[in-house]
């Protein structure tokens, strides 16, 4: 996890996050009278629903406070000019742009997957599905590095374009508004709970008018993972094993923080977190000296970054080797399981996906709980 939870976040396109400037009497007009739709776990948007069309506010876009992002999803195209809304889409479009590896996975499971015009870094991506069109020549490479070519974006004239940002002051949002391409806001990565994350998928089903099988496929995965959390529920605090996560980086350990979406996932998977008292959301950062005074006797090791074997790991940094779990094999990384032009499948299906996560972590675990389970996510590193 550490610094590498941060991979998604630096390959996608970090447009401007321009906050538009429509008095509150408009921005208020625009829920008036809509029926609220209930979500379960998402905490960074809603969805309410009118007649022929739906809102949704996007009230956690990025880290910093800001005003909600309201984008219009019509069944057909609007009647009159619509004021007050951030973005204004139709549900039948067939062309977009997405900037995230996070969100391919949603066209794939959707049925959605030939709408994708354009990526940035075409290799990230790993999805068998997407291969085959970015092989036919059907996807466009947006270009590589921190920003995707605009011109490319402009050129493709996408119906609409998803976007994930950190929230920094960018530029670009107000080109591709005077271009008439409306750009919507991904905050999945800020949530919290692993169901949380997954949840948006409904948010990219209603901007495809998929907003029923959405939340289909949704309770399934939601199933899943409740039935993989109640295998380990009951498991007193004596039976759980412990586990650390994190790696080095220039001296510094980075773990995820003890309300993290990835100590979430390790505690209800029935392990013990040796950071517990460590808060916050993210990640945290930890001395060396610290790191192992916690967990040089942890019995796991998760999360163990991109290395490649237990060899690597020592020959990288030779104090890995001080570790109970490093002596005993018991190191596990998740990104070894990657795409053919090496994209990390762990990367791009993991958000939507934490049903599989959860029960990689069971099998490791409890493994006698999950008898027929084969790791899905998660290598265990070998000694070479």
């Amino acid at each position: 996890m550490g610094k590498f939870s941060l991979y998604i976040l630096f390959i996608i396109c970090p447009l401007t996050v321009l906050l538009f400037s429509c008095n509150m009497r408009e921005r208020e007009s625009l829920r008036h009278d809509l029926d609220p739709v209930p979500l379960g776990y998402a905490q960074g948007f809603r969805i309410f629903e009118g007649e022929g069309y739906h809102l949704v506010e996007v009230s956690q876009a990025f880290q910093k406070k800001h005003t909600p992002f309201r984008y219009l999803i019509f069944d057909d195209s609007p009647s009159e000019k619509q004021e007050g809304a951030d973005a204004i889409v139709n549900s039948s479009s067939e062309r977009i742009v997405l900037t995230a590896t996070t969100h391919i996975p949603h066209l794939d499971l959707l049925g959605k997957s030939n709408c994708l015009i354009g990526f940035p870094n075409l290799d990230l991506i790993s999805s068998d599905i997407m291969r085959e069109r970015i092989d036919a020549g059907k996807i466009m490479d947006l270009g590589k590095g921190p920003q995707a070519n605009l011109e490319k974006i402009v050129e493709l004239q996408p119906d609409w374009m998803m976007v994930s940002t950190m929230g920094e002051d960018l530029t670009h949002f107000e080109v591709l508004k005077k271009a008439g391409i409306p750009v919507l806001i991904n905050g999945e990565y800020m949530e919290q709970h692993p169901l949380g994350r997954a949840e948006w998928i409904k948010f990219t089903g209603l901007l495809l008018g998929k907003f029923a099988e959405a939340s289909a496929i949704f309770d399934e995965i939601e199933k899943n993972y409740m039935d993989a959390q109640n295998l380990t529920a009951k498991i007193p605090s004596d039976e759980r094993p412990t586990v650390l996560s994190g790696t080095m980086y220039k001296d510094i350990w980075y773990a995820p923080g003890n309300e993290s979406w990835g100590s979430i996932l390790l505690k209800e998977a029935g392990g013990k977190y040796v950071f517990e008292e460590e808060k916050g959301t993210g990640s945290v950062q930890l001395s060396y000296e610290h790191v192992l005074s916690k967990a040089l006797d942890a019995d796991f090791w998760i999360g163990a970054a991109d290395y490649s074997s237990l060899r690597h790991m020592s020959g990288t940094d030779k104090r890995y080797a001080a570790f109970q779990a490093f002596k005993n094999k018991r190191v596990y990384t998740y990104t070894q399981k990657k795409g053919a032009t090496g994209g990390i499948l762990y990367f791009e299906e993991g958000y939507v996906r934490p049903d599989l996560i959860l029960l990689d972590l069971v099998k490791i675990l409890h493994p006698e709980r999950v008898p027929n389970h084969s790791l899905y996510f998660y290598t265990l590193l070998n000694g070479s």
